[in-house]
């Protein structure tokens, strides 16, 4: 069954979710499209408990609320908040940070924005998510102080990002980015395997540490950069316009994140860059997604997740 459908229009979005009942109803949808089904036994015939908010399966006798187990687990903020900070940020172009959140919403706390933001961004990221195929651009860059360079393996306070984008005609298709600890074949190589379809053409410049590719079982297609990085622009010119909009996006809209919280950014920008297109959907698949990952914790949201 196919989870419900979106509001097209903000005038819709008002009229749908006036309260937190009409939320409830519509996450349960979004979570549950072939039906409640229950997170113990897996058996999908239950009594609603409307007062208390609450599933009880028939089967175990377990009570289920709609956002149990999921990255909303026992929050206090109301879900009509959750719906609004859930469309602003997947169709407002610039993006949103937590201090327009919070000011968007009148949220008290700078720091409530803040969490219910990165809860979402950990929604962002599909589970078992498809390759990308067909004929792929791969480069790296790095994000933060002294961005530019290439090669070193001391970092600091910069983070080294590579990134694949599916090759359109002239434009993109779908893109990944990831966090890597560093340049070598090893960090490079694993970032292809985890987000790329064997058999498929990748084009990369001239850098060492893609050799390895050909006996991965992909069509590896080096290109030389030559001593200018300005070539870079010519011959992967899909990516590089991905790190542009991503930089100029982190700079703009956020003024620069720390290195332990990218990936978690990374994730917005690829989840929105890939639905571009169709923002208010994209609306309806995250709401559908935070059913698809379990309860956020601290150390989740404060640690450092580096992806390679």
């Amino acid at each position: 069954m196919a989870r419900p459908d979106f509001p097209r229009t903000l005038g819709e979005f008002q009229r749908r979710f006036v309260d937190e009942e009409a939320c409830r109803a519509y996450l349960a949808e979004s979570r549950w499209p072939d039906g409640f089904r229950c997170p113990g036994c897996q058996q999908g015939e239950a009594l609603e408990l409307p007062g208390r908010l609450l599933w009880r399966c028939k089967a175990c006798g377990r009570d289920t609320s709609v956002t149990a187990g999921t990255v909303l687990h026992r929050t206090r903020v109301p879900l009509t908040q959750w719906f609004w900070a859930a469309y602003l940020v997947t169709t407002h172009t610039p993006g949103l940070s937590a201090l327009q959140l919070q000011r968007q919403l009148g949220i008290g706390r700078y720091e409530t924005a803040w969490t219910m933001l990165h809860k979402l961004r950990r929604a962002m990221r599909r589970p078992q998510r498809e390759a990308l195929r067909d004929e792929i651009e791969v480069d790296e860059t790095f994000v933060g102080h002294q961005e530019g360079l290439r090669g070193g393996r001391e970092l600091g306070e910069r983070a080294l990002v590579v990134g694949a984008v599916e090759v359109r005609g002239r434009g993109s298709g779908r893109i990944r980015l990831e966090v890597v600890r560093d340049s070598s074949a090893a960090s490079l190589s694993g970032f292809v395997k985890r987000n790329i379809e064997p058999g498929t053409i990748v084009l990369t410049d001239g850098w060492q540490g893609y050799a390895p590719l050909v006996g991965m079982g992909y069509r590896h297609r080096p290109k030389t950069r030559g001593s200018h990085p300005e070539r870079a622009l010519v011959i992967l010119p899909r990516i590089h316009q991905a790190f542009g909009n991503l930089k100029t996006w982190l700079r703009g809209t956020h003024h620069g994140v720390e290195s332990k919280h990218l990936p978690a950014y990374l994730d917005e920008f690829v989840f929105r860059f890939n639905r571009r297109r169709t923002p208010m959907a994209a609306f309806q698949s995250l709401l559908g997604l935070t059913g698809a990952h379990s309860p956020t914790t601290r150390k989740m949201l404060y640690g450092v997740e580096l992806s390679g």
